[in-house]
C-alpha cells in the first residue's frame, strides 16, 4: 500500500495550522503537505510535525503572493531575477521543514519564450540547490487559466532535457484525468519519472472514492510498479474532512489482506 500524506491546506481546516499535524496522524495519515507554509514560523510548523511523528513530504515554491499577483512564475518572462530570490526563500523553509520535495510552479505564460524561461530557471534551481528534490507539475487549464505547464509530453520533455538527477515529475490523479482523459494510462506512461503523487475525485476535487477515477485500481498499479514515493490526498472534503475517510480506510484494509 503506498504511503499516505494529509495536505493540510485542504484537509483539517476546521482548526488552526498547528493542530491539524495531529489529526492527521490520528487519522491514519504517515505524512502532511502544505502548500504554501510561509504564514507561520517555520520552527513552529517544524515542532509541530516532529510532536505528531509527521514527515513533511512537499512543499510550493514560490511563496504565494496574496495582493493580486502571480503564484506561480518560473515560466514568465521577465521575472527570472523574482524567481531566484523567492526561491531562495522557499529554499531556506524547506531546509528547516526538512521538507523531501520542493514544487516548482510554472506559473501564467505561453510561448516558446515562456519554454526557454521555464527551462534555464529550473535548470538554475537544480544546480542551486543539488541536495533538494525538486518537482514540476502539469495543472489543467480549466482549474488555472493559461497555465504554462498544461502537458505531460511538455513535461517528460523539460525535464529530459535538464537531466538533473534531483527534478522529477508531479503527478496529480484530478489533473491527469482532466488533461488526457485517462488517469491510469497517464501514470503507466510517465511513472519513470514519477516521485510525488496526489490524489483526488473527479469531478469536483472531492474525497478520491467519489467521482469517475479508480483509485484503487491506482494504488495496486503503484505497488505492482514499486513505487516507493508518498501519495498525498489533496481535495476538498465534500463535508467534513473526518466523515469523507473512509476511502483511507478501505486502502489499509484491502492492503492487509492475504494476496
Amino acid at each position: 500500500m503506498p504511503r499516505f500524506a494529509a495536505n493540510l491546506t485542504t484537509l483539517f481546516t476546521e482548526m488552526p495550522m498547528l493542530d491539524r499535524f495531529a489529526a492527521a496522524a490520528e487519522a491514519g495519515f504517515e505524512g502532511v503537505e502544505i502548500l504554501f507554509p510561509y504564514d507561520i514560523a517555520a520552527p513552529e510548523l517544524y515542532r509541530a510535525s516532529v510532536a505528531s511523528g509527521m514527515e513533511i513530504v512537499l512543499i510550493n515554491a514560490p511563496p504565494p503572493n496574496w495582493a493580486g499577483g502571480p503564484r506561480g512564475f518560473a515560466a514568465v518572462p521577465g521575472l527570472e531575477e523574482r524567481f531566484r530570490r523567492d526561491f531562495e526563500r522557499s529554499l531556506r523553509v524547506a531546509q528547516v521543514l526538512r521538507a523531501r520535495h520542493i514544487h516548482i510552479m510554472a506559473g501564467r505564460a505561453e510561448g516558446a519564450e515562456a519554454q526557454a524561461t521555464f527551462v534555464a530557471n529550473l535548470a538554475w534551481a537544480t544546480e542551486r540547490a543539488p541536495h533538494a528534490s525538486l518537482t514540476i507539475e502539469p495543472i489543467n487549464r480549466t482549474e488555472v487559466q493559461g497555465y504554462f505547464l498544461a502537458d505531460y509530453d511538455l513535461a517528460i520533455d523539460i525535464i529530459d532535457r535538464i537531466a538533473a538527477p534531483n527534478l522529477g515529475l508531479q503527478l496529480d490523479t484530478y489533473h491527469a484525468q482532466a488533461i488526457t482523459g485517462d488517469m491510469l494510462a497517464c501514470w503507466r506512461k510517465v511513472a519513470p519519472l514519477v516521485r510525488h503523487i496526489q490524489i483526488a475525485g473527479s469531478p469536483g476535487r472531492h474525497e478520491p472514492d467519489h467521482g469517475d477515477l479508480d483509485h484503487p485500481a491506482l494504488f495496486e498499479a503503484l505497488d505492482d510498479w514499486g513505487y516507493r514515493g508518498w501519495v498525498s490526498a489533496e481535495y476538498a472534503p465534500a463535508r467534513t474532512t473526518q466523515g469523507g475517510l473512509g476511502w483511507l480506510a478501505r486502502a489499509r484494509v484491502h492492503a492487509t489482506r492475504p494476496a
